[in-house]
């Protein structure tokens, strides 16, 4: 009996991506379909997507969840494969991908995440909002939804998890440390206003033991300390991270 494959859509959202979405796409050729959102794009991310035959749409959106939900809605394939500008599937991961959808009964798998910085591959100490050791990447259409929020939006499957796949996505998720603090000035003030709408910021005590454990769950649990100096800066910028948002919520203007 011959199996037929499943549609493969794999769906990027991208703000002014230009310098680093022709390399991603390249990695995803192996799909049935690209959708490509350019989110507040002032750059050439639109027509680079577009020469790479991706469906593109382009607009502006305030809230991470909702400009992903809008992205995951325009997908027509039967499974999906989310992944960021600065990420790249293998060819390893690419086939893996196609037998795990031809065979799967599950709803979603978890993709394994090795994260660079520069060209440093960091394999110890991501997570606490920092960083991502994994995510459900692949999975059925319709079955992912993202929540209200403008940072790390809470994420909801509909369905039973598979195993995760073995090979994993190449993250690129720093150039080097300067990048590593515009990120955590970013998210921090991304999530300070989310604070803020939700009319409950917290204490400085509660953030300040967050910041204690964050640390030490990823310094010393997730063993970031086998990282050398960048394990340090990624532990203590995930502890560091809750505490300015609080701080920036508290006492920064909207």
């Amino acid at each position: 009996m011959i199996v037929m494959s499943p549609k493969i859509s794999v769906v990027i959202t991208a703000h002014n991506e230009e310098a680093r979405l022709p390399s991603c796409l390249e990695h995803v050729s192996f799909a049935d379909e690209i959708i490509v959102l350019c989110d507040k794009c002032t750059d050439m991310t639109a027509e680079i997507a577009t020469s790479f035959g991706a469906k593109v749409f382009v607009g502006m959106w305030e809230i991470e969840g909702e400009r992903r939900n809008f992205a995951l809605s325009q997908a027509g394939g039967d499974w999906i494969v989310e992944v960021d500008a600065d990420e790249h599937v293998s060819p390893e991961l690419a086939e893996e991908i196609r037998q795990t959808v031809k065979f799967s009964s599950y709803a979603y798998h978890d993709l394994p995440v090795d994260n660079y910085i520069g060209s440093r591959l960091v394999r110890y100490g991501w997570g606490a909002s920092f960083g991502k050791p994994a995510y459900g990447g692949l999975f059925r259409r319709g079955i992912k939804h993202w929540g209200p929020q403008r940072v790390h939006p809470a994420v909801k499957f509909d369905g039973v998890k598979g195993p995760s796949l073995r090979h994993p996505v190449r993250h690129y998720v720093d150039r080097n440390i300067s990048d590593m603090i515009r990120r955590l000035d970013s998210y921090s003030t991304a999530r300070a206003a989310d604070l803020r709408d939700s009319g409950s910021i917290g204490s400085f005590v509660n953030n300040f033991r967050r910041m204690i454990m964050r640390f030490f769950k990823c310094y010393f649990l997730r063993k970031g300390y086998r990282e050398g100096g960048l394990g340090f800066l990624v532990a203590l910028f995930a502890g560091l991270f809750p505490i300015i948002s609080y701080i920036k919520a508290k006492y920064e203007d909207k």
